[in-house]
């Protein structure tokens, strides 16, 4: 089978301010297919981030492999979206600036990159706000523009990093049927971090629960729960409930633990 990132047995060791070495994440593997979401959650501070940074290319592995699209990452691989939680808009630029930013970096004329951004913004449901700064928007408003800004390229690898954690509950639910309406007419393979347990059900037809850090993968779930999904009604199924519970059961325990420890966040 062709993997669109494979990751093979990857660790990743950072050096701490005592000259001792950290292990963030330890002997890692997972492998992603066209078409797939997959959620990871873990404690906090356990290493999920760190994940994403080996298959984006902004860390190295320590040891094993990381490879997207066949080739191994060396640097920033081409076809990779990130979101990250915080905004990576450049505030003194328009919507539309914003959004089109990734296409001029990538060569496109600016009439193209222009009309490109207008249509994303449309998609996300931003049409007629495309002049307004980043400061005159709410914060669902501006995940919509991250949103817009981070598909316009069409990934076809997408690494989201807890996009929606700073929202309430009621914009969170609302940019997750956004998110899963808009990646459903793509075959983009989306690797989610969350805290968020109910999210990473709700979205993924995968789910990875990590350890205490180091991070290792402790078990693997699949959501077998029919799609389209509306967010807010697949929570209140049995299935939803039943494959909660099955979940919880594993990740609790590595809670507990990272809680004894005393971990703070370090990925």
């Amino acid at each position: 089978m062709s993997y669109l990132v494979d990751i093979d047995h990857a660790t990743k060791r950072f050096l701490t301010s005592a000259g001792t070495a950290h292990t963030a994440v330890q002997d890692i593997t997972l492998q992603v297919t066209a078409g797939e979401f997959v959620a990871v959650v873990g404690p906090t501070g356990c290493g999920k981030s760190t994940t994403l940074s080996l298959v984006s290319g902004l860390e190295p592995p320590s040891e094993g492999s990381v490879r997207v699209n066949g080739q191994p990452v060396r640097g920033i691989p081409s076809g990779v979206g990130y979101m990250f939680q915080a905004d990576a808009m450049l505030p003194w630029r328009t919507v539309l600036a914003n959004v089109a930013s990734g296409p001029l970096w990538q060569g496109k004329p600016k009439e193209q990159a222009d009309a490109l951004a207008r249509d994303w913004v449309a998609r996300v449901g931003l049409a007629g706000f495309e002049d307004y700064y980043m400061h005159q928007l709410s914060g669902g408003m501006r995940k919509r523009v991250a949103l817009a800004q981070t598909l316009v390229n069409e990934p076809s690898i997408l690494l989201m990093d807890e996009p929606f954690s700073a929202l309430d509950v009621q914009t969170r639910a609302l940019m997750q049927n956004e998110l899963l309406d808009l990646w459903s007419g793509t075959s983009a393979a989306v690797i989610f971090v969350t805290h968020d347990l109910e999210e990473a059900i709700t979205l993924a037809d995968r789910v990875v629960v990590m350890t205490a850090s180091p991070a290792r993968i402790k078990d693997t779930f699949e959501v077998h729960l029919e799609r389209p999904r509306n967010v807010e009604e697949i929570r209140m199924t049995p299935e939803f409930i039943a494959i909660y519970r099955e979940v919880w059961s594993s990740l609790s325990d590595e809670v507990a633990i990272a809680r004894k420890t005393g971990a703070s966040r370090v990925a």
